[in-house]
């Protein structure tokens, strides 16, 4: 394990590398979501094959990433993606995003193809939500800090099995220790993205992964994002919502590792 921060335009972002830490081993690189920090994957990890060299990061405003002024803008957050590839000089990796995570896999991967072989848009959509909504949840935010809205979030991010139990405990600590600044900061960039045209031109393997419980990205929405890319695959996880590598560390390393062996990645 090795953790490493990245200027990116005078913004340092957290890396962290997991694995076989060296430039030729074949690398996974993910991206999580709103109001999380890279601890989101941390179950997974262990889960999946060996030989991976795994990176991955806080988005600005998040985690031990640099929190500068908001509002942000998704290109930037696809920036800041970007030289965390090159500052590991990845080639060909597999890319995991996951909801705003996924946003910024799907303009890495039409910026610079050169980076990424395969996708895995998990939880996520070319478009999420729509200004209003985005600006409303801002406002509540900045007028009541995180902890206020943490339950709500709980209930759109989780399955009925999963809400309420003592393993959700931490992902709501982890919202309510969210920066407002950088919360917000990202709700702007997410509102304004829009990537149906530029996804639509892809043409790179492509795994979807949806929860069949996720009130903030639904499955019928994942699965018409995904469909834009020809060829793509799909899973739902049924008894899922918004984070199934936290909620099902297990059967998602499964997906994960099945996409791998598909596409010649192990």
């Amino acid at each position: 394990m090795r953790e490493t921060k990245i200027d990116q335009d005078g913004v340092q972002i957290h890396a962290r590398v997991d694995g076989v830490d060296h430039r030729l081993a074949p690398t996974v690189v993910f991206a999580n979501s709103l109001g999380t920090t890279l601890n989101l994957w941390q179950k997974i990890i262990p889960l999946l094959p060996e030989g991976l060299r795994l990176i991955r990061y806080d988005l600005r405003g998040h985690g031990q990433s640099d929190i500068p002024a908001a509002p942000y803008t998704m290109g930037q957050m696809v920036s800041d993606a970007e030289a965390v590839c090159d500052a590991f000089d990845v080639k060909d990796a597999m890319f995991v995003g996951l909801s705003v995570g996924g946003m910024i896999a799907q303009g890495l991967a039409v910026k610079r193809p050169d980076l990424i072989r395969a996708l895995v848009l998990s939880n996520t959509a070319a478009k999420i939500g729509n200004p209003k909504l985005w600006q409303d949840r801002i406002d509540a935010v900045l007028a009541q800090g995180m902890a206020p809205l943490s339950d709500s979030i709980m209930q759109r991010w989780f399955g009925r099995s999963f809400y309420g139990t003592p393993d959700m405990a931490p992902r709501k600590a982890m919202v309510e220790a969210c920066n407002p600044i950088g919360y917000t900061g990202v709700c702007a960039a997410i509102a304004g993205t829009d990537f149906y045209t530029p996804t639509s031109g892809l043409r790179i393997p492509t795994l979807g992964i949806a929860g069949g419980q996720d009130a903030a990205t639904p499955a019928d929405l994942v699965r018409e994002t995904v469909d834009l890319i020809p060829g793509s695959q799909f899973k739902v996880m049924s008894h899922c919502g918004h984070l199934p590598c936290a909620e099902d560390p297990i059967g998602y390393a499964e997906i994960l590792s099945e996409f791998m062996e598909n596409t010649g990645h192990v």
